[in-house]
């Protein structure tokens, strides 16, 4: 096979594997807020100016949106793994490695860190790089040992069976 013709397959077998086993990550279930089907429910509350002049100075909401205090917004993590899984997507693996390597989106919640994680070890293993491929599985098992695959990413030819020697490994640890 070419590798024009690899990239390609690689594009179609990790944007399929995106939309089936990703779709339920829970920063990608996002829905917009309901409103509420009563019409006395969704009338606005009035605010009493003693309330209004209370809120928050934007400092602190500022700080709130970094609930690990690592000085980096909670949705800049998380926007660094989205635009790591898009680059993933187009074809880009070293530039997906690159971001999803980046400081932003190690220092965010151990979700967002184990999904990073596991498109690096993707974009790894499709460039041919088994062992830094079995590195990233490694670190995401030392993080969750629970972590695990979906069920349509096990039997992918080039990471599913070096899922499958990191997860036996860190079983007899």
């Amino acid at each position: 096979m070419t590798k024009q013709r690899l990239h390609l397959l690689a594009l179609a077998l990790g944007g399929t594997l995106f939309l089936g086993g990703c779709a339920e990550f829970p920063i990608f279930d996002q829905k917009a807020p309901r409103s509420p089907s009563h019409p006395k429910a969704s009338a606005p509350r009035a605010t009493p100016a003693a309330e209004r002049d209370a809120s928050p100075p934007r400092e602190a909401a500022s700080r709130a949106r970094d609930r690990d205090g690592d000085g980096v917004p909670d949705n800049q993590k998380e926007s660094g793994l989205r635009e790591g899984i898009r680059l993933y997507n187009e074809g880009d693996f070293n530039g997906a490695i690159r971001r999803l390597s980046a400081r932003d989106v190690n220092n965010g919640p151990l979700a967002t860190r184990l999904m990073a994680l596991k498109y690096q070890a993707f974009s790894y293993c499709v460039t041919s790089r088994p062992a830094p491929c079995r590195q990233a599985f490694d670190r995401a098992l030392r993080l969750d040992p629970a972590f695990d695959l979906a069920p349509g990413e096990h039997g992918h030819p080039l990471w599913g069976p070096v899922f499958t020697k990191a997860k036996q490994a860190a079983g007899q640890r």
